[in-house]
C-alpha cells in the first residue's frame, strides 16, 4: 500500500465498510449494517425474492423457509454458483475539503457458491441441508482516493451451514427448524493522517485489520396450504453475532498525538461485533392456471438492533472526539413475481422487488453508502431429463445516485459528493438432481 502526502489536519476514523454489511471500528464493540442479499445462485435469483417462503421448486427452499422440504419427493440436490459484479464510483462536489481521487469502482467481484439436498423420509417428514452465502462483499477504492482516512479496502464474507429437519403435521400445515452455523470472515484496511497541524508534510500511514469467527443461529418457518392452487409460507431468521477480536496492524504512524489516540482505544485489544439482524418474511404462491404461476413477499429486518453504537476518532492537539449513534433503521422488503410454464419442460421467472434504507439521506456515509434499493430480475429453468433440470438467472439490483456527507468533528473538514448509478449485477446458474 503506497503512501500519500496529508491534509493539514490529523483526523483518524477507525472504521470500515462493504457495500451491504458494515463493520465499523470500534473500543470493544461495533455495528454492521446494509442488505440483504437474497441470491445465492438458486432458481429464485430469477424471482427478486417472490414467493421464496412459499416456493417449494428445489431444495434450496430451506434456506428461505425449512418448512418447504416436505413438499419435495425423494432425494434432491441443487448444486449452485453466482458471480456479483458492481458499480459504486463516488463523484466530489464543491463541498469537498479532503485532496485525492475519487476512489474509482469501489465494488470488486464476488463469486459464491451454494449447494441444497433434501431427502424425503416418509409421506410427512423430511430433512435437509445447506450451504450457502447470503450476505458478503468486498470494497476496494483507490490508494489515494479523498476517503482514505474512512477506508481503502473492506470485504466480510459469510458461509451457512444448516442442517433443516421438517414434518408435516396435517395436509395443510408442515413446519421446519434449521440451526445455522455461519463462519464469517472480515479484513478492513486505512490511512492515517501523519501531518501534525499542518507543521509537516508526512506520508500516510496504515491500519489493517482481519479475523474470522464462528457464530450460531436458527431458521423457523411454517408452510400453509390454502387450497390446491395457493400455499403460504411464514419464516423467521434470528440474527447471529460473529465477534472478530485479533490485534490489528498499524504501520508507519509518526504522529504522537494520533499514536496517544490509538492508546486511548486501546487499538492492541480491538474487538469487533458484526451483526447479521433477525428477519421475518411473508410469501404466498398462487396457481392461476397450468401455465401461470403469481408470487408475492414481505419482508422485515431488525436492522435499527445494530445502528446505535459507533466509534469514530478525530484527533487534534486539542483531544479526541468519539461519535455514538449512527441511526440505523429496521428496513422492509416488497416483492412481486411469476413463474410461466411455457411448456413441459421450459420455465421462465421474473420479479420485481424493493428494499427500504436503513438510514436516512442525512445520515449516509461514504464508509456506508446504503439507500433504497430495487430489484429487476429474470431467468429460465430447463429440464433436460426427467431427473435434472438447470437454470440460470440475472439479478439487478439498483441503488441509483445517493449523497454523501461527513464532517470530522475535531477538525471540522469535510467529504462530500454522490455515488452515482450504484448498481449491483448479480448471475448466476446451477443444477437441480432429482432421484
Amino acid at each position: 500500500m503506497k503512501s500519500m502526502p496529508m491534509r493539514p489536519t490529523a483526523p483518524l476514523r477507525l472504521h470500515g465498510l462493504l457495500a451491504l454489511c458494515a463493520l465499523w471500528v470500534a473500543s470493544g464493540n461495533s455495528w454492521a449494517g446494509g442488505i440483504m442479499i437474497y441470491e445465492a445462485g438458486q432458481e429464485g435469483n430469477g424471482l427478486a425474492n417472490a414467493g421464496a417462503a412459499a416456493l417449494t421448486d428445489d431444495p434450496s427452499v430451506l434456506m428461505s423457509n425449512p418448512a418447504g422440504i416436505t413438499q419435495l419427493a425423494g432425494t434432491q440436490i441443487s448444486a449452485n454458483a453466482q458471480v456479483i459484479l458492481g458499480s459504486l464510483t463516488f463523484s466530489r462536489d464543491a463541498s469537498n475539503q479532503f485532496d485525492g481521487n475519487e476512489g474509482g469502482n469501489a465494488l470488486q467481484w464476488l463469486p459464491g457458491a451454494s449447494f441444497f439436498i433434501s431427502h424425503q423420509i416418509n409421506e410427512r417428514s423430511a430433512v435437509g441441508f445447506g450451504m450457502y452465502g447470503n450476505f458478503g462483499l468486498a470494497l476496494d477504492y483507490d490508494d489515494d482516493w479523498a476517503g482514505r482516512y474512512f477506508t481503502q479496502e473492506a470485504a466480510v464474507i459469510g458461509v451457512s451451514f444448516q442442517p433443516t429437519i421438517a414434518h408435516q403435521f396435517t395436509d395443510q400445515l408442515s413446519v421446519g427448524i434449521g440451526p445455522r452455523l455461519v463462519y464469517g470472515y472480515y479484513r478492513t484496511e486505512m490511512a492515517i493522517d501523519n501531518n501534525l497541524l499542518g507543521v509537516l508534510d508526512r506520508p500516510d500511514g496504515q491500519l489493517e485489520y482481519k479475523d474470522t469467527d464462528v457464530g450460531t443461529g436458527v431458521n423457523l418457518g411454517v408452510l400453509y396450504k390454502l387450497n390446491e392452487r395457493t400455499q403460504i409460507g411464514l419464516a423467521y431468521t434470528s440474527k447471529v453475532k460473529l465477534q472478530f477480536k485479533d490485534s490489528p496492524q498499524v504501520r508507519n504512524v509518526s504522529n504522537p498525538i494520533i499514536n496517544a489516540a490509538l492508546r486511548r482505544l486501546d487499538v492492541d485489544a480491538l474487538e469487533l461485533d458484526m451483526n447479521v439482524p433477525q428477519t421475518v418474511l411473508l410469501s404466498v404462491a398462487h396457481r392461476l392456471d397450468p401455465q401461470w404461476k403469481l408470487l408475492g413477499s414481505l419482508g422485515w429486518q431488525d436492522w435499527s438492533d445494530f445502528g446505535e453504537i459507533g466509534v469514530a476518532v478525530d484527533a487534534n492537539a486539542g483531544g479526541v472526539d468519539r461519535t455514538v449513534n449512527r441511526q440505523y433503521k429496521d428496513t422492509w422488503h416488497a416483492s412481486v413475481g411469476a413463474q410461466y410454464q411455457a411448456n413441459s419442460k421450459l420455465r421462465w421467472n421474473m420479479g420485481l422487488g424493493y428494499d427500504s434504507s436503513a438510514v436516512d439521506e442525512k445520515d449516509r456515509t461514504v464508509d456506508n453508502p446504503m439507500g433504497d434499493t430495487w430489484r429487476l430480475a429474470t431467468g429460465v429453468n430447463y429440464q433436460v431429463e426427467a431427473g435434472l433440470d438447470l437454470h440460470l438467472a440475472y439479478t439487478l439490483v439498483w441503488l441509483g445516485d445517493m449523497d454523501s456527507e461527513q464532517t470530522k468533528a475535531r477538525s471540522g473538514t469535510t467529504l462530500s459528493g454522490t455515488f452515482r448509478n450504484s448498481a449491483l449485477h448479480i448471475i448466476g446458474g446451477g443444477a437441480t438432481w432429482r432421484f
